[in-house]
């Protein structure tokens, strides 16, 4: 059996000390402020990025480079490693397919190199929960065919919910109409988002209050949880620069379900950029989006 190695991308948001203890390669996705271009080794804090949003500077992102994915999988095509490549939702960026056809390449390239790549369609700490559960089976000797069949399996029962503080940001990145953002602003709304079975985020309900807001993240996994209850790789919670919101949810999830493998990452900025600061995130596997 061909040795594997797992890849995935920058936008996992996972710490990237347990990516590195585990070997898993991670392929940069870029971002600008002010049109300067961050990823790869320039980055920003995670105040920075959120301060700098705060500040009214404007920011984007921009998917991977064919160039470095090719080079990258090379690294491994010359170690005679196979991959599997644990992908950002193909739904929000071009990423998706640049990796396909990066990993066609490479196979042309060097024949008898297996190349799975998997669209979780899902982003965060949803694509973490896979990269986790690929690492966990890949160390008890699971196949890559083996352990891309889990990942396959499950990526549909990703439930990735979102809400956020600031509907200016919503605007600002094209989902979300002026006059909507104003109205919603002066009466307090606070939506919720998620990820659909396509990979897209788009709206789910909205309340008033951001405790409410909070709140109903953990009502709705309650009805979202199924036979996955006793399931669960980790729970997923992340923030646009307010741990402290993370870890009052994070709080309420533990003394509602018992679930203390939780996971509190910030937001990177390709789902940063759009949501802006005050997000929050809850990412867990259910029977339903």
């Amino acid at each position: 059996m061909r040795e594997f190695v797992i890849t995935t991308d920058s936008n996992c948001d996972m710490d990237p000390a347990y990516l590195e203890e585990h070997g898993v390669g991670v392929i940069p996705h870029y971002y600008t402020i002010e049109d300067e271009i961050y990823g790869d080794g320039k980055e920003l804090s995670v105040k920075e990025f959120y301060d700098a949003m705060r500040e009214g500077k404007k920011a984007a992102t921009m998917a991977s480079n064919p160039e470095v994915i090719r080079e990258r999988f090379e690294e491994y095509a010359k170690q005679d490693k196979d991959i599997l490549h644990i992908s950002f939702s193909s739904a929000l960026s071009s990423a998706y397919n640049n990796i396909v056809n990066g990993a066609d390449e490479i196979m042309k390239k060097y024949p008898g190199m297996n190349v799975i790549v998997i669209d979780t369609l899902s982003a965060s700490l949803g694509e973490g929960i896979m990269i986790r559960k690929a690492i966990e089976m890949k160390q008890a000797g699971s196949s890559l065919e083996e352990t891309a069949a889990w990942v396959r399996e499950n990526s549909p029962h990703l439930n990735i919910q979102f809400t956020v503080d600031d509907l200016n940001f919503l605007y600002r990145g094209g989902r979300l109409s002026r006059s909507s953002a104003i109205l919603g602003t002066v009466i307090n709304i606070k939506p919720i988002l998620y990820f659909d079975k396509e990979g897209r985020l788009v709206a789910l309900d909205k309340v008033r209050g951001r405790k409410k807001s909070l709140m109903t993240l953990v009502d709705n996994m309650e009805e979202r949880l199924g036979e996955y209850k006793d399931k669960q790789v980790f729970i997923g919670i992340v923030h646009g620069d307010c741990e402290m919101d993370a870890r009052y949810v994070a709080n309420m999830i533990t003394e509602r379900f018992g679930y203390t493998d939780i996971e509190i990452r910030p937001i990177g900025p390709s789902i940063g950029a759009h949501s802006g600061p005050g997000a929050v995130g809850l990412i867990f596997l259910g029977n339903m989006k």
